[in-house]
Formats: structure tokens, C-alpha cells, sequence
């Protein structure tokens, strides 16, 4: 089946990677690295983080849980600090922006399917003129890897998972989307993403370096 819509995570994707940001912290406090990241997926649904990405916490309240959390857990750290530190890094890679504008150019849709917050900070707001179809968890009160968020922007797209390709920087973000039929492309190096990308679509998203 020909793909005719592909799906953009948007934080590690389209815009710089929070995961860096949040390395780059926890090296300047003296947290274990990788302990954050671990420390949410612990946490689950009923986490600060998991909440404030389904628009449950506003920004300060999540601070002040996630803060709360975290010492339980037995390490001191202050998220409004972290967030800030992850806001700065999360601007445009204009490779990407390229790429999805000629993904359109050439008749496919192109959507954003973001795990993000409400107010200011998430990078987010810039990007929507990019994109035919922008889902954000905050909005929806879902959140990747749930499978019904992967079914919503696949009904907003008109398009069966057989016909979208999804990438995400995450892997566990990316199993539903395969699982459902959609062809799934892991972002480590964006240009290499990208230039996979050119393969399964049969056209070419950027200039040649």
C-alpha cells in the first residue's frame, strides 16, 4: 500500500531533543544520568509527568509534584529549572521543516503527534502552520504510547496505518504505531531519519549537503 501521510513526533524530531536537555541537567546537579527518564516511565499514568502531558497539572503544580516525587525517590532536584533548561532546547531543525514542506508539496499529508503540556515552554505553538493535522496529549488527554492517540490523529489524517509512516525519538512510543500497521522510523540522527524517510516515501526532502 502506498503511504499517502506521515506522522512527526515533535521534541527530538522536528525540534531539538528535551532528552539532551534533561542529560545536560542532571549532570549539573549530580543526578545518576538516565535517572529522570527512568523515574517517569517508573511512575506511570498516575505520574507528575504523565499528568501534566494529559493537560491534567498546570505547569507550577507539576513542578511541585514532580519536585515531591523525585525526593521520594531519594534524589533532590527542582523541575522549574529542568523545564526551563528543555524549553531552550527545543527549537526548529530546519532540515525537518524542509522535509515536511515538500512532504506536502507533493500531495501527502503530514500531521504532529506531540506528548507535550498547556502554557508556555513545550516549543510547540511555531509549528502548527507546518502541519495539516496537530494533536497535542495536553488537548486530548492522551498521551503516547496510548493506543487511542494513535488512532485519533490516524482519523484525523483519513488515513489506515497502513498508509502513514510514524517517527518518534522514543522506541516505546514507536511499538503501537507498528504494532497498528504503520511503518515506524526510530530518530537517533535526524539526518539519518530523514534520509530513511526519503527511501520509504521515493522522493527527495532536502537539498544535498
Amino acid at each position: 500500500m502506498k503511504h499517502r501521510g506521515v506522522i512527526f513526533d515533535l521534541g527530538g524530531v522536528v525540534l531539538g531533543s528535551p532528552m539532551h536537555a534533561i542529560a545536560e541537567y542532571e549532570t549539573e546537579v549530580g543526578i545518576p544520568s538516565g535517572r529522570v527518564n527512568r523515574h517517569i516511565v517508573e511512575r506511570g499514568r498516575e505520574g507528575a509527568w504523565a499528568r501534566l502531558e494529559r493537560g491534567e497539572l498546570e505547569m507550577e503544580e507539576f513542578c511541585d509534584a514532580f519536585d515531591v516525587e523525585f525526593a521520594e525517590a531519594g534524589h533532590a532536584m527542582s523541575a522549574r529549572s529542568m523545564m526551563e533548561r528543555m524549553g531552550q532546547a527545543t527549537v526548529p531543525r530546519p532540515a525537518m521543516i524542509e522535509a515536511i514542506a515538500r512532504i506536502r508539496a507533493a500531495g501527502l499529508r503530514a500531521a504532529a503527534l506531540t506528548n507535550n503540556w498547556r502554557g508556555p515552554g513545550d516549543g510547540t505553538s511555531v509549528l502548527k502552520p507546518h502541519f495539516d493535522v496537530f494533536v497535542e496529549s495536553a488537548v486530548l488527554g492522551l498521551r503516547k504510547p496510548d493506543p487511542r492517540i494513535y488512532e485519533h490523529v490516524l482519523g484525523e489524517l483519513e488515513l489506515a496505518a497502513e498508509e502513514a509512516v510514524f517517527l518518534d525519538d522514543i522506541g516505546r512510543n514507536l511499538k503501537p504505531a507498528r504494532q497498528m500497521g504503520m511503518h515506524t522510523i526510530k530518530v537517533d540522527h535526524p539526518d539519518d531519519a530523514l534520509a530513511e524517510l526519503a527511501e520509504v516515501l521515493g522522493f527527495v526532502l532536502g537539498d544535498p549537503a
